[in-house]
């Protein structure tokens, strides 16, 4: 292995992390309600806490940026800020343990807000290196496959986070020391994995030379566009997993329980890792039509086995596998396969890809709003299917040929996951007076701007041509 591909491997367990733990929120929504007892809007600021810091962190990094006429990372290097982001993470997952012991809501809250912020500073580290640290014309390629790699940890998140706060640090119920004693762990890795990248030889990717850039240079049509996309893109997928757990509650399924819901949201992230690493394939320039049809399919084929295996592991003393009926899957094997075509069909474009794909997730949720009932539950978990790819073609649609600017365009985009804490509050306030069901209009408005942002893209490509 060259050492190209080692600082990738590394890289990628920086996005893995990351999926992990943004996931947890999804959870944390429904355990804090219980907790604490709050409404379904007050549960919500679970989300405005942690994506709010994506925008003030992300603002004071763009506003240092043109008050001084310097990047900070250009000049710190993407190595050394991904290190230091990774303790902020952990210095935030340790806030948890004196808020559980003063049983505060408020302060889990500023818990969250500080390890976002590491997060937020390592997407504006991390999210450019994978772009950069290759040819171009394969950087969708990339970051579709470390973005493959965020999804494993948000596909695995739900059943390890599952496990530690119902089973090892209590007796089958969520409390605030249950919660505090896993995000110790979770803080513990990221000092770890800081200790792992200091040690690695990943390159800097740093110049000396600090060029100063204006404010117009950067807020082009397309930079603004594709803020604006990753806004309402985030805002909604955040949306759709934050509430996913309350709504196969509110559904009372025979045979799905609290936990049970919490293992089938793995469902939801695990389609987007499916989705992301077939998107690797699929965007790949270097394989023919052919090649790529059956790597996609085979590794449709495999993930969707690990998946199903990933979901049966249990845990109430002792580990043990309960495998969720076949014949209550066909409907997620079906969308799977849907997938698949909807990759073949965007022709390994990014643009059409993208655009392909929003139009399923439309579709999806506009029938479950209509139908509701056992349909919707699968519905709304393939969604993620189809959300998987969107994340990185937005990201190398917008930073293409930005050169010196690329890390600051990546600010302004790392800036715009501030969507992930205003749609899903909007949604909980539509869920506690409008029902559950006809909530789901906040995520229809993400998408259909994302259907706009598609069809821009699809136009620029035709006149280019």
């Amino acid at each position: 292995m060259n050492q190209q591909n080692k600082s990738f491997a590394v890289l990628t367990l920086l996005f893995f992390m990351w999926g992990f733990i943004t996931v947890m929120n999804d959870l944390l929504i429904n355990n804090f309600k219980q907790i604490f007892q709050l409404t379904s809007f007050q549960a919500a600021f679970v989300q405005f806490a942690f994506f709010m810091a994506y925008f003030i962190i992300s603002l004071t990094y763009t506003i240092w940026s043109f008050q001084t006429g310097k990047d900070p990372i250009n000049k710190l290097g993407y190595k050394n800020g991904m290190m230091i982001s990774l303790l902020i993470c952990a210095a935030g997952c340790f806030t948890f343990y004196p808020a559980a012991i003063i049983e505060s809501y408020e302060l889990f809250l500023s818990a969250l807000f500080i390890l976002a912020s590491g997060v937020t500073l390592l997407q504006i580290c991390a999210n450019p290196y994978a772009a950069i640290m290759g040819p171009e014309e394969t950087a969708s390629s990339r970051l579709n496959l470390a973005q493959g790699l965020n999804s494993l940890g948000t596909t695995i998140g739900p059943i390890i986070g599952s496990i530690l706060i119902y089973n090892v640090f209590s007796s089958g119920e969520a409390t605030a020391s249950s919660v505090s004693l896993s995000y110790v762990c979770y803080g513990t890795l990221f000092i770890l994995a800081a200790i792992t990248l200091y040690l690695s030889k990943m390159p800097s990717f740093s110049s000396g030379i600090q060029e100063k850039i204006l404010l117009q240079d950067v807020l082009q049509k397309s930079v603004i566009l594709g803020v604006l996309a990753i806004f309402f893109y985030v805002g909604a997928e955040v949306s759709i997993g934050s509430f996913l757990i309350p709504y196969i509650n509110h559904l009372n399924l025979q045979g799905i329980g609290e936990q049970d819901a919490n293992y089938l949201i793995s469902y939801y992230w695990g389609g987007a890792m499916i989705g992301r690493l077939m998107g690797a394939i699929s965007m790949n320039n270097m394989m023919v039509d052919s090649q790529k049809r059956k790597q996609m399919l085979l590794t449709l084929v495999v993930l969707l086995l690990v998946l199903y295996v990933a979901t049966a592991i249990k845990f109430d003393g002792s580990f043990h596998f309960h495998f969720l009926p076949l014949e209550n899957l066909w409907p997620f094997l079906l969308l799977s396969l849907v997938n698949y075509f909807a990759f073949i069909m965007g022709k390994g474009k990014t643009a059409k890809t993208l655009f392909t794909f929003v139009f399923f997730i439309l579709l999806f949720l506009f029938l479950t709003i209509l139908l509701g009932g056992y349909a919707s539950l699968w519905l709304l978990l393939g969604i993620g299917l189809f959300n998987s790819i969107i994340w990185s073609n937005i990201f190398t649609l917008t930073i293409s040929k930005q050169g010196k600017k690329t890390s600051l365009v990546s600010s302004l985009l790392i800036m715009a996951v501030v969507g992930g804490a205003i749609l899903p509050l909007i949604q909980g306030w539509m869920i506690d007076r409008l029902g559950m069901r006809i909530s789901f209009l906040i995520p229809v408005l993400g998408y259909s701007y994302l259907l706009f942002f598609g069809f821009f893209h699809l136009k620029n490509e035709a006149h280019e041509k």
